[in-house]
This record gives structure tokens, C-alpha cells and sequence, in this order.
């Protein structure tokens, strides 16, 4: 019995273990920024993995609550801020409704994160070996895959990578090369040999001075690329921001403040429209180029905005204005930016690509659809804009992304590849807390330094910010507040080896791997 007591006792504190490790790793973004945390978060995990990976077939259940553990920990924990849709009142959705609804989004999106990390698990289990070397390449290159695949779906936040956004600027250049898998790759590795370290010190033979200093030659080889990657980083965080007169473009933004609650009220259309406009006279008469709204900033269909005082003063004004409203598709609508001309003309038009599941449309509507409908009111007729969209503007093309556009890079990637010369991001998150606009803004960071372009984000009610293409914020506004603010830019047509040839480090690490796992041998 005593033994029984002991075992269970074990295993519980080592399903603790998981989740902790799990929970060090959700702390590293906002509200709590932690991001040095990340470099560590993952290596208790890794050992865990590999010590019970030759029990996957006796213990499998036992097995795979390790890593779920973490995956919960982590993507319960930075995710969280999607309870702040509750009570989802400004939908006029029941107070239990709301709550159920709340409650399932953020269990099924925790879930759908740490189906990751299970995935993970179980990859590495099937291709473990005795080789800790080829075991670090493995793992980096699953976990890299597993990313891939998983931003490719309509799903997708809490990258590994975003952990060191907006923090670890230097490290956050590595995404120039290859995009986030980079900054991934780098993490994943850098805890799988902290996790060998630490497990040659407790299988090592020797009991000697040097096994219990817990220095071996994987942890010179950790500190080793530490210490490289960064480098490597700080030399591209180097590089100088060419800035000429001709290239100069000063950019005004207005964040209207319009809390959802009241949005689509008389009330709120009030606000909207006064605020919008006035924003865009100030701005206009401080001498901007430009003027950038906020996702949905005016809730009408573009057939409706030329009789909005806005577009009136734009037509006084010359200023070009991108304004965020609706467009129509057939009988559907997207959610979209159109640019408005000196003369007051549309000119061209960027609809959002990634819908927000239940709150922009219903995932598998033939099952659900009605499901969902008797819980709330969601409109399930918008749809998506092609990913293969170009934003033609008068000063030229530019990267267009619509709020949660900003999670997909691949997106930002394809638009620089096709000339974006600098990037416009509008977005409304009013529906959450605090923790996810700062979280989005640091998405916006990394699309920055990916494609190597200035950033202008316009948001409803913070945080709205200029970022240069090195990924430092040059401004940021307050949160919750009605502001407007100007400032130049400089438009550019480089193009980092990522915006060439997007992702090839992960292809790359597969193939590695492969040939490791076979050349080196299975378990050999």
C-alpha cells in the first residue's frame, strides 16, 4: 500500500511538473511578459518525454497527460484574455449564453493548442532514439512542422515564437531568415539540450565533480547557440533604416474609442462619425499624407459611405483616407479597408482574410450552425477575402491586414513578396481584455521585422502604434481612450530572405532529421 501511495503520489507531482513548466511558458507574454522564461519553460517537459518514452505502449494514457498538461498550462494561461468577450451583451446574447459560449471558446482553443504539444509527444516517441544530438534535431523539427500545419488552418495564436515579442528584439530578427519557425527552432532547441544536459547529469555512470556541476558538452553546446543566435539577431537589428525626404510619408491614425457595447447604436454610429471625421480634419490640416481608421470603423456598407460627412471631408481636404467598413460579396459581406482617393473616390479595397471562429462566422455550420444559433445572434454571412490579395494604393502597393490577419505571416509575407511597401494594420479588439491587444500588437511587431517594412496600427480602442521595420514601437497609444497621432514613415522594396523564400528551415529540418533517424539509426 505504501508503495501504491508513493507511485501515485509521484506521478501527480510529475503531471504538476508538467502543467508548472506549462504555465512558465504562458507567462511570457502579455499581461506578464516573462519572455526569458521560454527558454527554459519547455526543457522539464523534454525530460519527461524522453524518460517515459519507452513506456508509451504500457502507460500511453499516463504518457500523453505530460504533454497535455503543458498545453493547457500554456495556451490556457496566454489565451485567456478571450473571456473578455463575456457577457457578450453588446450582441444582446444572454448572460448564461454568453458564459457557455466564453467557456467552450476557450476550451476548445486551449485544447486546440496543446493537440500540439500531444502531437509532439507522440511524434517523438515514435522516432525516440539513444542519440540526444539527433534527439534535439527531431524534436525541433516536429515541433517546427507541427506550427507549420497548424497556422495553415483557420485557428492559430500562440506560436512558441510570439513569446519573445516585443521583448527580444534581437532574437525576433532570426524571422528574416525564415520567419517565426526560426525564432521557434531556436527555443525548441535551446530547451531540448538544456533537457539533455540534465539528463546525461542523472544517467551518467560517474559520480564525479564534473556530472554533478551539471556542465557537459550539451550544455556548452546550448550556450553555444544562445549566444550565436543572438549575434546573428543583433547584426541584422543593426542594419541601418535608409530615410530619405523623397521616401517620407507622415501617416495620421484615429482610435475612435467606441466600445462594442454601443457600436452598432445610434448612439455609437454618433460617436463614430464624429469622431472619425473631426480625427481626419485634425490630422489633415497637421499636414498628413494619409489617414488610417480602425477595423469596422464605420459600421456601413461601402454603398453607403460617400453620403458620410467623412468622406465630404475628405473630398475638401485631399487627404487620402483608409477607412474601415463593410463590403459586399453577392448576398454575403466582408470586413474591409478601402482606400478613399484625394478626390473622395474609391480607389482600392482589402478584405479580411482570417474570420474569427463563432464570433465572424460558425466552423463546421452543417453541424453547428444551429447549435450555435439558439445561443446567440451571430451573423454567420461574412466571408473571407482571398489570401492572394495585393492593396494598391496612390503611393504605391502595400501589406494590408485586418485584425486577426496579424497571426498568419504568411500573409504579410505574400503581399511584401508582391511589392507591399509598408504595412497598414486595422483592427477592433475591443472584445477582449486588456492582455490581447498588447499580445496583438506584438503579432505586429514580428510581421514588421519579417518583412522588413514599417508598421501603422489603427485599432478601436487600443493599442494602436507606429513600429519601425527593426521592430521598435516609435508610438503607442493609451488604452481605452480617444486619441489621434502622426508620424513619417519611410516606404520600402527590400526584401528579406523569408519574403524570397518563406519557410525553408523547417523542409530543411524534416529533411535532416530523416536522414539522421535512418543514416544514425532508430534507438541505435
Amino acid at each position: 500500500m505504501k508503495y501504491q501511495i508513493k507511485k501515485l503520489f509521484s506521478s501527480v507531482s510529475l503531471y504538476i511538473l508538467s502543467l508548472i513548466s506549462g504555465v512558465l511558458m504562458g507567462l511570457t507574454v502579455a499581461p506578464v511578459g516573462a519572455w526569458f522564461l521560454a527558454w527554459i519553460a519547455l526543457a522539464p517537459l523534454w525530460v519527461l518525454i524522453v524518460k517515459h518514452s519507452n513506456q508509451l505502449e504500457a502507460k500511453r494514457r499516463k504518457f500523453f497527460l505530460f504533454p497535455l498538461f503543458w498545453g493547457i498550462g500554456y495556451h490556457g494561461l496566454a489565451l485567456f484574455w478571450i473571456t473578455g468577450i463575456h457577457p457578450m451583451d453588446w450582441l444582446g446574447v444572454p448572460w448564461l449564453a454568453s458564459l457557455a459560449i466564453t467557456s467552450f471558446c476557450l476550451t476548445f482553443v486551449t485544447l486546440w493548442g496543446a493537440a500540439i504539444v500531444v502531437t509532439w509527444a507522440a511524434l517523438m516517441g515514435r522516432f525516440a532514439t539513444q542519440k540526444p544530438l539527433l534527439r534535439v534535431l527531431i524534436g525541433t523539427a516536429i515541433w517546427c512542422a507541427l506550427e507549420g500545419i497548424w497556422s495553415a488552418g483557420a485557428l492559430w495564436w500562440s506560436s512558441l515564437s510570439y513569446t519573445q515579442s516585443p521583448h527580444n528584439l534581437v532574437i525576433l530578427h532570426l524571422g528574416q531568415l525564415a520567419g517565426p519557425s526560426t525564432i521557434t527552432a531556436a527555443i525548441v532547441a535551446f530547451n531540448g539540450l538544456i533537457a539533455e544536459t540534465w539528463i546525461h547529469r542523472q544517467t551518467s555512470s560517474s559520480a564525479s565533480l564534473a556530472s554533478w556541476r551539471f556542465i557537459n558538452k550539451y550544455f556548452a553546446l546550448a550556450i553555444a547557440l544562445f549566444i550565436s543566435l543572438h549575434l546573428i539577431g543583433f547584426s541584422l537589428y543593426n542594419i541601418p533604416l535608409s530615410k530619405t525626404l523623397e521616401q517620407a510619408l507622415k501617416i495620421g491614425i484615429v482610435q475612435g474609442n467606441i466600445p462594442n457595447i454601443i457600436k452598432l447604436k445610434p448612439e455609437g454610429l454618433q460617436r463614430a462619425i464624429a469622431g472619425y471625421t473631426n480625427g481626419y480634419l485634425t490630422l489633415a490640416d497637421r499636414g498628413v499624407d494619409a489617414v488610417l481608421t480602425p477595423e469596422g470603423a464605420l459600421p456601413f456598407f461601402q454603398r453607403d459611405l460617400s453620403r458620410t460627412p467623412i468622406i465630404a471631408a475628405v473630398k475638401e481636404k485631399g487627404v487620402v483616407a483608409w477607412i474601415g467598413a463593410f463590403g459586399e460579396r453577392g448576398r454575403s459581406y466582408t470586413n474591409s479597408l478601402f482606400t478613399y482617393t484625394a478626390k473622395g473616390e474609391a480607389f482600392s479595397r482589402y478584405d479580411k482574410t482570417k474570420l474569427v471562429p463563432l464570433g465572424e462566422y460558425i466552423p463546421f455550420e452543417a453541424i453547428l450552425g444551429q447549435i450555435i444559433q439558439r445561443l446567440s445572434p451571430l451573423d454567420e454571412h461574412q466571408v473571407p477575402g482571398s489570401p492572394n490579395q495585393v492593396f494598391d494604393t496612390p503611393f504605391g502597393r502595400v501589406i494590408a491586414g485586418i485584425c486577426y490577419d496579424s497571426a498568419f505571416s504568411y500573409l504579410f509575407r505574400q503581399q511584401a513578396a508582391a511589392g507591399g511597401q509598408f504595412i497598414l494594420s486595422s483592427s477592433n479588439d475591443a472584445h477582449y481584455t486588456a492582455a490581447m491587444p498588447y499580445q496583438h500588437h506584438a503579432q505586429d511587431i514580428m510581421r514588421a521585422i519579417e518583412t522588413d517594412r514599417w508598421s501603422i496600427r489603427a485599432t478601436n480602442t487600443g493599442y494602436s502604434a507606429f513600429i519601425d521595420p527593426h521592430g521598435r514601437t516609435l508610438w503607442i497609444s493609451e488604452y481605452n481612450t480617444y486619441q489621434i497621432h502622426a508620424e513619417t514613415i519611410y516606404p520600402r522594396e527590400t526584401q528579406t530572405l523569408y519574403v524570397r523564400w518563406g519557410d525553408w528551415l523547417t523542409p530543411l529540418l524534416l529533411v535532416l532529421s530523416l536522414l539522421g533517424w535512418f543514416v544514425l539509426g532508430a534507438r541505435g
